[in-house]
């Protein structure tokens, strides 16, 4: 143990030192101020305006499908994209904690042990000795005072950095779902595509079989035979393509869940068999945008840019540091922390930049021109999002006259292929008003299940463009 008797020494030592600590508090950064959003108030739907507010939904509330949350739960854990993002979250962490750390003195202990042979003729009593020394010392080293707020600013930049890499990871957590959500309707639209391609197909079949039998028979010529197998083989075709297209698609969403999928996962096969997303409120402000995790992640970085200002000023005025130890040293370990003798040692160090080329002013212009490029960041980041929920609000406004229209299509089409059979078969009619008909009938099926998909599909979109719901 160290005497009591240096207690007085030590903390006079220390008091001024701690003083100064506190009055290193202060920054030179320039007060923060939002920038304003860069886009209407509200968004506009038609004639209606969106403006008074929802209510906020998580994504276990907005899609409400138990197969499709089941995949997104499993993509959540195993995606290896997010792990890679959250594992970032990690790294930025441990370096504002780094940076954090400058803030105090680092205080270590240390013991030394030397030895020194001098010559006899270089002694004062001319007889060769041996001087043994051992010290035992506590202090700190090149510990800066922040009295201009240099350290504290890159602190406050590295903290805003720690929560842009965050929302990041938000942001990648909120694109994972909607990608998710997304190719599993892709894949159910694929397999009611393939399972309508091969009816068609069949139908086809049992048409050209009809016909060629009819020529075998004299009743129908060459051409209507080579018609009825050009538009069977042309679904034929489309079979094969369709389900190259449901492989693909559960080879995508095996790769997003970052595992096999299910076996036991039900085998979806229509979209009208989903019930997976919840009904979207009326009333969007456009100050839903701000919780966005991408235009919060643009906003820290905007606020780390405002802080290194701060260190960048605080580079045109002199930096302190300090370097003090106490301790005792002895030529025998048995007295070190009894008997030895205490010695103490302070250095200040002052530093004051005089001449630096310019350096200096290079350093503050650069850190503002790295905030206005991110006060730009942040603003365009705003004008994309709000784009994107506009564009999903106006293709939401028109996809119910569109769905209604293609519905219509698909009766009348399916009801003028029934007349073209029926009047083909009894004669009145020609083969080629009834391939036209299979034609138009087959178009009409796919564009109905298409604007479907693009129905569903819009509800993701807008989920993600509001960051993840709404409220």
């Amino acid at each position: 143990m160290f005497h009591t008797a240096s207690t007085t020494i030590r903390l006079r030592m220390l008091l001024p030192l701690c003083a100064l600590c506190v009055l290193s508090a202060c920054t030179m950064a320039p007060k923060y101020e939002r920038p304003g959003l860069p886009v209407p108030v509200a968004y506009h739907k038609g004639e209606g305006l969106y403006g008074q507010g929802g209510q906020e939904l998580g994504w276990q509330d907005f899609f409400t499908d138990p197969g499709l949350r089941r995949l997104i739960e499993t993509a959540l854990a195993n995606n290896r994209d997010l792990r890679l993002a959250m594992l970032n979250i990690e790294k930025v962490r441990g370096q504002y904690r780094i940076q954090r750390a400058e803030v105090l003195p680092t205080i270590g202990a240390s013991g030394e042990y030397s030895a020194r042979n001098t010559p006899a003729e270089f002694t004062a009593t001319r007889e060769r000795g041996i001087v043994r020394q051992y010290t035992a010392s506590l202090g700190f080293s090149a510990f800066e005072l922040d009295l201009f707020g240099r350290i504290r600013s890159l602190t406050e930049q590295a903290l805003e950095s720690y929560y842009a890499v965050e929302d990041d990871a938000r942001a990648a957590q909120i694109s994972l779902v909607a990608e998710v959500a997304g190719m599993y309707l892709q894949c159910v639209a694929d397999r009611e595509l393939l399972d309508i391609t091969r009816a068609t197909y069949k139908n086809r079949k049992g048409q050209y079989d009809l016909v060629r039998n009819k020529f075998n028979s004299g009743v129908a010529s060459q051409l209507e035979v080579s018609q009825a197998q050009s538009i069977m083989e042309e679904a034929r075709s489309n079979v094969a393509r369709y389900e190259t297209s449901v492989g693909r698609a559960e080879n995508a969403l095996a790769l997003l869940i970052g595992a096999p999928l299910p076996a036991d996962l039900p085998n979806v096969r229509k979209l009208s068999k989903l019930n997976m997303l919840a009904d979207i409120p009326e009333g969007l402000p456009s100050s839903l945008l701000e919780r966005r995790p991408d235009i919060q992640a643009a906003e820290h970085r905007l606020k780390g840019a405002n802080a290194n200002i701060g260190a960048a000023r605080a580079n045109f005025f002199p930096t302190i540091a300090l370097t003090g130890a106490f301790g005792t040293m002895s030529s025998d370990t048995a007295r070190l922390f009894k008997g030895g003798a205490e010695f103490w040692s302070f250095l200040p160090q002052l530093s004051l930049p005089i001449f630096d080329t310019g350096r200096n002013i290079a350093l503050l212009d650069v850190s503002e021109a790295e905030k206005k490029i991110a006060v730009a960041t942040y603003e365009r980041t705003i004008q994309g999002a709000f784009r994107e929920v506009m564009d999903c609000l106006v293709q939401r406004a028109n996809i119910g006259e569109q769905m209604d229209a293609e519905s219509a299509l698909l009766k009348s089409t399916s009801t003028a292929f029934t007349l073209a059979s029926a009047r083909y078969d009894v004669g009145v009619d020609s083969y080629l008003n009834l391939l036209d008909a299979q034609r138009s009938l087959y178009s009409a099926q796919q564009s109905y299940i298409s604007t479907k998909l693009l129905r569903e599909t819009n509800a993701i979109q807008l989920y993600k463009a509001l960051g993840g719901g709404w409220r």
